[in-house]
Parts: C-alpha cells; structure tokens; sequence
C-alpha cells in the first residue's frame, strides 16, 4: 500500500504523507475508515487552522506523535478525551485548543504536495463556512 494519500478539500487537491513510522496506530485505523468524506470549518480555538468536528466517533487509538505546535500541513487527530474527538488541519500558526485549554494531538498525516493551496483553503473556510473534504488512497 501506498503511504500517500489524496485530499480533495473544495476545489484543492493535496498529496499527503502517512507518519507510519511515528504514528503507527493512527495511520493504520485512519487507513481502513477510507475513502472518508466530511465537512472542514475554521477551528474555534487553534488559529489558522481548520477542523472537521467528530464528536463521539472512535478510532480506538492511543496518543502517539503529540504535538500542541503543528507547522502548516501537518494534520493531526485528537482522539477525544478532554475535547470531542477530531481532525485539526493547520493551514498557518496554529496553537491547538480547545474551550477547555491546550489540546495535543496525534500528528498522523504531512501535506507534501499543495502546501502553496493551504492558505487559500483555509481563508475560503473561514469566509465562506464549511467546505467538503475527502480523504482517499493515491
């Protein structure tokens, strides 16, 4: 299997690295969830960066690869606890919280491809409001 995959997000196509070797248990439970669709939103809390709310959803992983500090691109999942369960996807400075305090989570996935786009998604999400995105194999 590849360790790349595809994330149509509007109308932006990004490439993306799988952090297996750091984040082995989230790559592996996000790759059989695939293809997997939602909505990506302006996060409240985290600055330039944008979330896809999970709520209660599951992937049944531990926290592996915690960064509070993700760089542009650096996608991370936070499986719950202190927080709902969700997908963080920075596109510039992003401090991760939530209305609970600083947040850490699972740094899962690297945009290797189409980190020139980020801005521009993420200002579309923020004035436009939610926006379709897609998670696939390459």
């Amino acid at each position: 299997m590849s360790q790349m995959l595809r994330i149509t997000a509007a109308t932006f196509t990004f490439i993306a690295r799988l952090e297996e070797e750091k984040a082995p248990q989230t790559c592996a439970a996000f790759r059989r969830i695939l293809p997997f669709q939602q909505q990506l939103i302006q996060a409240r809390w985290s600055g330039e960066s944008c979330w896809i709310p999970l709520g209660s959803f599951k992937l049944n992983v531990e926290y592996e690869n915690l960064t509070s500090y993700p760089s542009r691109g650096e996608i991370l999942f936070y499986p719950g606890g202190l927080s709902e369960t969700e997908i963080l996807f920075p596109y510039g400075s992003t401090h991760f919280a939530s209305k609970m305090g600083q947040l850490a989570g699972n740094h899962f996935l690297t945009i290797i491809e189409g980190n020139d786009q980020l801005p521009a998604l993420g200002h579309l999400c923020l004035w436009q409001g939610a926006q379709p995105i897609l998670f696939e194999d390459v």
